[in-house]
């Protein structure tokens, strides 16, 4: 499909993507959801922690919410969706990533942007309830990019799956990991390095077979953290092996479901390869909306409802 014009009209303020990134990080709130814990346990012997909210009556419909880098389903860019959905009738499912439910996972290995195989298992999870006939999907960040991959990359993917929403989805891993180590992003990949190097610390005395204190001692860039864990935890060669193999952009021909990209012309932390405008003109099933602000996942409008997950909403609507 052509590249879809956007209406979203940041105010004044926020018109900057660093304030309305950091605003939305930092200081949103959403109250009034309430989310029921749920455990699954995947096929290696691992889990995941899946946060649902629901509707005020029964719902045949269900959104499954995946967060960003070091998230988890209580961030307001989740529980957002979840209370704009649930308040128009659809069931909602926040998706915490291994390791990030606040207990640390079992393995040694935990999630990173192409983990496609557990989103795979949530979603077979949630069909064998048996009640849902309409499934859809909203990814964020790191997780934009999972959906999207997962759309692209061969799975037998079911008829219930209707419709995918990816907002600041980093579709060239390597060219957003340059731009989050770039001097404007330095603030943010200092934050995301800290929290990561957090979690992998306990693993030195759990795993010491896979990783040496001196490993550790080496990591000084967030692309050092995927030279040294991610890729060897996850069955990569090197860090450069993991931004091509589970970057979503090379999939995007092959994706059947009808399917919105969101991505601001001001997120700083996509390169230009992120704004796939021709794979959008090529595939009937790909919607690629590309506003002048909102930031990375800073859709701000009025009434704590973002314009991101307005959005989510009327894309799934219409193709009811």
């Amino acid at each position: 499909m052509p590249v879809v014009a956007s209406k979203y009209k940041a105010p004044y303020f926020f018109r900057n993507g660093f304030v309305s990134t950091v605003y939305s990080g930092l200081f949103r709130k959403v109250p009034g959801v309430t989310q029921q814990r749920e455990r699954i346990t995947l096929s290696d012997g691992d889990f995941l922690d899946l946060d649902w909210s629901y509707a005020s009556s029964a719902s045949h419909k269900v959104i499954i919410l995946l967060h960003g880098l070091e998230g988890h389903a209580q961030r307001p860019y989740i529980t957002g969706s979840a209370k704009l959905f649930n308040d128009n009738g659809i069931d909602a499912v926040g998706v915490n990533f291994r390791g990030c439910s606040g207990e640390p996972n079992k393995l040694y290995r935990s999630y990173h942007s192409g983990a496609t195989e557990d989103l795979e298992a949530v979603v077979h999870h949630i069909l064998s309830k048996n009640k849902y006939s309409h499934i859809y999907i909203k990814g964020i960040s790191l997780g934009a990019n999972m959906a999207l991959k997962y759309l692209g990359e061969g799975n037998d993917l079911p008829k219930e799956l209707k419709a995918v929403v990816a907002v600041s989805a980093p579709c060239f891993l390597k060219g957003s990991c340059d731009e989050l180590l770039s001097f404007k992003n330095k603030a943010y990949a200092i934050r995301f390095l800290d929290h990561l190097k957090k979690k992998l610390k306990p693993k030195l005395s759990q795993y010491p077979e896979n990783i040496t204190v001196k490993d550790f001692n080496s990591i000084k860039t967030l692309i050092d953290f995927d030279h040294v864990y991610t890729s060897k935890a996850h069955g990569f060669k090197d860090a450069f092996d993991y931004y091509e193999k589970s970057s979503s952009l090379q999939f995007l021909p092959n994706i059947k479901v009808p399917s919105l990209i969101l991505n601001a012309l001001n997120d700083s932390f996509l390169s230009p390869e992120c704004y796939p405008v021709k794979e959008a003109k090529a595939n009937a099933n790909l919607f690629l909306e590309m506003p002048t602000h909102g930031g990375h996942a800073g859709f701000i409008k009025g009434n704590n409802i973002y314009y991101n997950e307005q959005r989510a909403l009327d894309f799934v609507n219409e193709l009811n």
